[in-house]
């Protein structure tokens, strides 16, 4: 579990920013849900016989002996809350969130015990329409942080009943080549059996790769839903790669499924992973109703980010005030909230905590800053505020407050 330093944390204002920005283009609406559920709710929507839940999970009893989680991923919560608040009865919602979940996995480079995701959800959209729309809207947030070479894939894990006649055929073939299965492999081979087709066992691959493919098993519906999928992603430039072995590794899923990921993380190169889920209300509790989603890990996004520096995240100050004297201190600071004030957004650090000018000016370089605003007792006799380029070699300026206020907003353009 890691902190994020303020020189980190300038790159995520802006990564979070930015997608917010995207979503709202698309009339997503931001909810915030706890942190902590009660673990019956995970256990019922991601799957008892999941590795989440039988070794990641952060559980514990509180002082009134209910079991507690913190949660391990966001759809679960956003769908408890959704049906709590009443959110989905004959009505259709698009919904977004952003925060910290828990996972007590081994850390590595992109996986952390404690990481962040931002997660989209929609809810009573039965058609594939919403499928590819939230795929299209990932490709945009692509766009809007600056990331490329990303690889789509995509399959389709069809309906319940589609699933059930599929499962039984996957285990006759697994049960046909049980020696070349690894424990992990053998131990899921009754219980959840699709799992194994997302196994990282190298010496598995290609037993893996001649298995049964689920698409053979689709009736007409989920396969037009899908070919819908494919088609509008094909039209819109979108381009993708099926994978018939991904299954994503929570149970709820259903039909289209589909990740991006990227081969500058090592092992951990799912960026974005999503797809339909439309028995979970019902699962939980509620009305049946179709529901489609997908999450994204901003610590990877960061480190994507950072790795192929594809954008220019300003971290600098616009001005620094350096005030000379107890008289400058005072006026410097009433001074600074009349700047703010005629310049909104504009970023001013005041020195505080004295010192010397050369101390100041130190301390006005380190903090980025494009100009420094020097005040002293002749500038306050005067009128006038000098305003000293940091960043160039132009000369200073003695300026009367109006003047530095009309010369600041042409120089911002604010």
């Amino acid at each position: 579990m890691h902190d994020v330093l303020p020189d980190k944390s300038a790159l995520w204002q802006w990564l979070e920013g930015r997608v917010a920005g995207v979503l709202g283009g698309y009339g997503y609406r931001e909810i915030r849900m706890p942190i902590l559920e009660m673990t019956e709710l995970f256990k019922r929507s991601i799957g008892e016989v999941t590795d989440i839940v039988e070794k990641e999970m952060y559980s514990f009893d509180d002082r009134n002996g209910d079991s507690l989680t913190l949660r391990p991923e966001g759809t679960a919560s956003c769908v408890r809350a959704a049906m709590e608040h009443g959110l989905l009865h004959n009505q259709t919602q698009r919904l977004w969130y952003q925060g910290p979940m828990f996972r007590h996995e081994r850390p590595q480079k992109g996986r952390y015990r404690q990481f962040h995701q931002i997660g989209v959800e929609a809810f009573g959209m039965p058609g594939p329409d919403i499928d590819a729309e939230l795929i299209l809207i990932t490709a945009r947030i692509w766009q809007a942080l600056g990331i490329q070479g990303l690889e789509l894939q995509l399959n389709t894990l069809g309906t319940a009943p589609e699933r059930a006649a599929y499962r039984a055929q996957l285990v006759t073939y697994l049960e046909a080549h049980h020696d070349l299965l690894d424990e992990d492999s053998r131990r899921r081979l009754h219980s959840n059996p699709l799992r194994i087709l997302d196994s990282k066992n190298a010496a598995m691959r290609d037993m893996l790769d001649a298995a049964p493919v689920l698409r053979d098993h689709l009736g007409k519906e989920s396969a037009a839903h899908f070919d819908f999928v494919c088609q509008t992603l094909n039209e819109a430039g979108v381009s993708f790669r099926i994978n018939p072995c991904l299954v994503r590794g929570l149970d709820y899923y259903s039909r289209t499924v589909f990740e991006w990921l990227t081969d500058r993380l090592g092992a951990q190169g799912t960026l974005c992973a999503g797809g339909r889920y439309d028995g979970l209300v019902e699962q939980l509790g509620g009305r049946a109703t179709p529901a489609v989603g997908f999450a994204m890990g901003i610590e990877r996004l960061v480190a994507v980010i950072e790795e192929s520096q594809s954008a220019a995240v300003a971290v600098a100050a616009d001005l620094y005030l350096v005030s000379v004297g107890e008289a400058a201190q005072r006026v410097g600071l009433v001074l600074a909230e009349q700047i703010r004030d005629a310049l909104p957004g504009i970023e001013l650090v005041s020195n505080c905590g004295g010192g010397g000018m050369k101390a100041q000016f130190k301390r006005a370089d380190r903090s980025g800053a494009r100009f420094a605003l020097v005040l002293g007792d002749s500038e306050i006799e005067q009128g006038t505020i000098v305003l000293k380029p940091l960043r160039s070699q132009d000369e200073q300026q003695s300026l009367k407050r109006d003047a530095l206020i009309n010369y600041l907003t042409r120089v911002f353009g604010r």
